[in-house]
């Protein structure tokens, strides 16, 4: 008989969805509940206001852009830490987790002083007309800051286990480095480029105590859509907070069902490239 280190099927799957329904399916059920008290007219009226349309363009646009940055960034910082080695990595190895442990609200003062107009680098930035502190800008740093980590951890262990016999037998051919990176090393790390991208995206979307402090929080400008549902909640209007968070969810949701069908159709390619 064939003995199996987890319960049999059926306790196996009992657990898993009385779990996934205590911890996911019930609270976006009530949120859901809670949102419908406003009817659809009134949610139609509270999404299509240009207040909230800029603050859903910010948040997920900025959340975007940010993660599309971490993507580029993050990849040749775990490639540095990966595949080099020299005096302080590992001290910049763990500074890579900072963001993680530090928490929100300070990471929001500390880059608020930073990029300030009389901060240390926003004096020096300041005479140059950009503006980072008080602007989307400044919303865009935030949220760079904030999903960083995601990309690095995410690639570090398929660097660490990449063959480098694939590269030497390219380079062997004739491919030219950026032959190699661009039609052998890239189909193999495009699945965690993309699940990277998905967590930092997804960390970025829902930034609230590091973005309130550097961004101005001026309406229709650098606004973002978690403040609006804090706002709501300090006027008692749950169903209209509800809505926005609603709102939110999908659009977060068909945002990572497009990076989900990206991530299999790269599977595809990497295996077709091998």
């Amino acid at each position: 008989m064939r003995r199996r280190v987890l319960p049999g099927f059926g306790l196996s799957l009992g657990y898993t969805l009385t779990y996934l329904s205590l911890i996911v399916l019930l609270p976006l059920a009530a949120l859901a509940w809670t949102a419908s008290g406003i009817g659809i007219e009134g949610l139609i009226r509270l999404l299509s206001g240009p207040r909230t349309l800029s603050a859903l363009r910010l948040s997920l646009g900025g959340a975007l852009v940010a993660a599309s940055i971490n993507v580029v960034i993050g990849l040749l910082v775990g490639w540095v830490l990966v595949r080099y080695r020299f005096p302080g990595r590992r001290l910049f190895d763990a500074l890579v987790d900072l963001p993680f442990a530090l928490p929100t609200a300070v990471a929001g003062i500390a880059l608020t002083t930073l990029y300030a107009p009389n901060g240390w680098l926003g004096s020096w930035l300041e005479p140059l007309g950009i503006k980072v502190a008080y602007t989307p800008l400044g919303v865009l740093v935030a949220m760079v800051f904030v999903g960083f980590p995601f990309v690095v951890r995410t690639l570090q262990p398929v660097l660490a286990s990449l063959e480098r016999d694939v590269e030497e037998a390219a380079e062997s051919l004739g491919a030219r480095r950026w032959q190699t990176f661009f039609r052998v090393i890239l189909p193999i790390l495009a699945p965690t480029l993309l699940t990277g991208f998905a967590l930092a995206l997804a960390r970025a979307a829902g930034e609230y105590g590091s973005v309130i402090f550097i961004a101005s929080n001026i309406p229709m400008r650098s606004e973002i859509a978690p403040l609006l549902i804090v706002q709501k909640l300090e006027q008692f209007d749950y169903a209209g907070a509800a809505a926005l968070g609603v709102a939110m969810l999908l659009l977060s949701f068909l945002l990572l069902v497009m990076v989900a069908l990206l991530q299999r159709w790269s599977h595809r390619w990497a295996e077709s490239g091998a």
